[in-house]
């Protein structure tokens, strides 16, 4: 173990963990934050039995970073990716979308992803859409076993996941991989969100 960080108790080595993963995912654009954790723990010196911080805490010195080093840019950023998103949420009407992830959560870094949900009864519903639509679109593998399918589109040199889901599970709960609740809003909510994240310019 490095000796400089062998005398911390369990909570200052999660922190000082999620504080290393937070600039990773950040400046390296690592969007697996269970990769980003060991990453941080191995950089460490720490060895692999250390107990690792959750997903909420990794999310929480991202924000402090993010406000902290990139405040404008993130700031920025985070407006783009709602627009976006918005745009492509308006085309996928349809099929009842729902943004949701780190643009919804506000914790995008430079080389993040938007996460849209769809719900339809076939995943060929929207395939076929999309031709019709003329854009164009790849499979990706799904994260979660309820996706029926993951469809990747390209929007302004951004990364849009379609994840399609069969109908009857609009109704259902979804949580992250550490139990907590995923977030999730509709077009109109991401509307409002937009409008408060606009950067406006000073007179």
């Amino acid at each position: 173990m490095n000796r400089r960080y062998e005398n911390l108790n369990k909570a200052q080595q999660r922190k000082r963990i999620a504080s290393v993963a937070a600039r990773l995912v950040a400046e390296h654009g690592i969007g697996d934050y269970a990769l980003a954790k060991r990453k941080a723990a191995h950089g460490l010196g720490l060895p692999e039995d250390t107990q690792l911080p959750d997903n909420a805490e990794l999310e929480m010195e991202l924000s402090t970073y993010q406000r902290l080093f990139h405040a404008d840019e993130h700031t920025e950023r985070i407006a783009d990716l709602l627009r976006i998103a918005s745009e492509t949420m308006l085309i996928m009407q349809k099929f009842n979308p729902y943004l949701t992830g780190s643009v919804l959560d506000g914790t995008a870094g430079r080389y993040a992803e938007i996460d849209i949900q769809l719900y339809t009864d076939s995943a060929k519903d929207v395939e076929i859409y999309l031709l019709n639509q003329r854009i164009s679109y790849e499979h990706s593998t799904p994260r979660s076993e309820r996706a029926e399918a993951v469809l990747t589109i390209h929007n302004e040199g951004s990364v849009v996941n379609l994840i399609v889901y069969p109908t009857k599970e609009e109704r259902v709960t979804l949580k992250t991989h550490d139990g907590r609740v995923r977030r999730r809003a509709r077009l109109d909510a991401v509307n409002r969100l937009l409008l408060t994240s606009t950067p406006r310019d000073t007179p």
